[in-house]
């Protein structure tokens, strides 16, 4: 009987210090860096519980050779045990560096840190150039593929509301399977925000009757010049010939017209063939903007520069100059158009 005893208390002893040992061994792998040399992204896709993420890492050799590997398991599950992580899992990417643990990798997918994408819209691009880019970008969901222009506008709540110039051109964050559409709204709102608020400011006596007016100029000037000192000008010009009663006389509105016939040159024929949009032959602004206006082109056109400049023309470096006279335009289209250098461009990144 007193053999058993000591047997037992044996077993005992054995048990209360080997498992601390166990635990411990298992513990050091959790916190060992693993064995990946670059940035690399873990996905947890939506239903995906954490064996199937562990599965996926052992896979991809992230928790390294077959031993290691088994023990990260191991601690992974005893960590997801003790926490309840498994049942919290959240869905998305999460971002593992050089030098990361597994319990690092954890923990970031226990506080749901996902990774944040980003999408650049640019100022200057049309409706048509901003749903190409939200096409090329295979982490948001797609949801618009096949909807015409106002299909879209519709599923944003304005169906009659043209889409051009109403979204604001900046950098979106966003976690992987957001959709398109979930990217547009917040462009949307943007833009209207930032109109709301500069019409708000706007200087008095200027010639637009309403917020709309201002962000079809504001989309002109954007196309205009992309030379920061230059919007507040280019703006006053055009307001000094609304007021005149001068036609703007502005190529990008000629080029908006033409659509998907514009080949890279305007031709006499084309500054004489009438659309809605050609400022050579109507009177007044063109019925839409022709493009994303930035909020310092929203500005510019509601707090133009007071000028007396009637006229400008490209210089060929990106910037641009103004004339009062007609007299004084001509002669600048002598020396700055008519005698193009190599290297001319009639805006900043732009060749011709």
């Amino acid at each position: 009987m007193r053999k058993k005893i000591r047997i037992f208390g044996l077993l005992v002893v054995l048990l209360v210090v080997a498992v601390p040992l166990a635990g411990a061994w298992v513990s050091s792998y959790l916190h060992r860096p693993l064995p990946v040399d670059e940035p690399r992204v873990v996905g947890v896709e939506p239903g995906e519980g954490l064996s199937s993420v562990l599965w996926k890492l052992k896979g991809e050799g992230i928790l390294g050779a077959a031993q290691e590997a088994e023990f990260r398991r191991l601690g992974a599950r005893l960590y997801s045990s003790f926490t309840g992580m498994d049942s919290r899992l959240h869905v998305g990417e999460y971002q593992l560096n050089p030098g990361d643990s597994l319990l690092a990798l954890l923990e970031k997918m226990d506080r749901g840190e996902v990774m944040q994408r980003s999408l650049t819209l640019v100022e200057g691009w049309n409706f048509r150039e901003l749903r190409a880019r939200l096409e090329t970008e295979d982490t948001l969901t797609q949801t618009l593929e096949g909807l015409s222009d106002q299909e879209v506008m519709a599923r944003l709540g304005y169906p009659d509301r043209h889409p051009e110039g109403w979204f604001a051109p900046e950098t979106y964050f966003y976690t992987r399977g957001t959709s398109d559409l979930t990217v547009l709204k917040r462009a949307l709102e943007r833009q209207e925000a930032v109109l709301e608020q500069a019409w708000l400011e706007r200087e008095e006596g200027l010639p637009y009757e309403t917020a709309y007016d201002a962000l079809v100029m504001a989309s002109i000037v954007e196309k205009e010049t992309g030379v920061p000192s230059e919007r507040a000008e280019i703006a006053g010009v055009f307001v000094n010939r609304l007021r005149k009663g001068m036609r703007l006389q502005t190529d990008p509105t000629v080029i908006y017209g033409m659509g998907e016939s514009y080949q890279g040159n305007i031709r006499r024929s084309d500054l004489r063939r009438p659309t809605p949009y050609n400022t050579y032959v109507i009177k007044g602004m063109p019925p839409t903007p022709i493009a994303m206006p930035g909020k310092d082109a929203i500005v510019a056109a509601l707090h133009p520069a007071k000028t007396e400049s009637l006229y400008f023309v490209a210089r060929g470096d990106g910037s641009h100059y103004f004339s009062k006279t007609l007299a004084q335009h001509q002669k600048a289209v002598r020396d700055y158009q008519l005698r193009r250098r190599e290297g001319y461009r009639s805006s900043p990144g732009a060749s011709q």
